[in-house]
């Protein structure tokens, strides 16, 4: 590839003839791979660095997904987000360090920095705003929309936070509903 550009009568391409991965480096250090045969995509220094078996995960940013190996079906966009899930699936993190200490959950849906933040192993979350249910490590099937809403929620489930600050101090109370501050 000329820095000048190319001509392309036939039609051009950067990449593979096999099934070897395309990664791309810095420094000699992996900063980028498209995996074909593991229907991956990672952009971002160490993302998805320990993958092994997982499959159909796309990782952009410093450190996205980088702990995992065999979760499958995730997307993380933010520096650190999801980065310790190791084998939870179906998990969307937008924002840093979403769903970051994720590690098992499954399901999930972060959008915020810091949303879901110390997550471990809860499951059918839905939080939209920075820190919101940025303490639950276990709790499953909450829904919080709001800036810290839900924020102390560490193992409740079925709650329902809307509004900045909703049921900010709920750690393991459940079956809640709060519209408002």
């Amino acid at each position: 590839w000329s820095l000048s550009g190319n001509a392309a009568t036939t039609g051009s391409f950067i990449g593979t003839t096999n099934e070897t991965p395309l990664v791309f480096k810095i420094k000699n250090l992996k900063s980028g791979i498209i995996d074909s045969a593991q229907r991956n995509t990672a952009f971002g220094f160490k993302s998805l660095f320990d993958n092994t078996t997982g499959w159909n995960n796309v990782a952009i940013a410093l450190r996205a997904l980088q702990k995992n190996t065999e979760g499958y079906s995730n997307a993380a966009i933010g520096n650190f987000a999801l980065y310790e899930n190791t084998t939870g699936y179906d998990n969307a993190a937008i924002g840093n360090s979403a769903l970051l200490y994720n590690t098992t959950g499954y399901s999930n849906a972060a959008i915020g920095n810091s949303a879901l933040r110390r997550n471990t192993s809860g499951s059918y979350n839905v939080a939209t705003g920075n820190s919101a249910l940025t303490s639950n490590t276990s709790g499953s099937n909450n829904t919080a929309q709001g800036f810290n809403a839900l924020f102390d929620n560490t193992t409740g489930f079925s709650n329902v936070a809307v509004g900045s600050d909703a049921l900010y101090s709920n750690t393991t109370r459940s079956n809640l509903v709060a519209v408002g501050d």
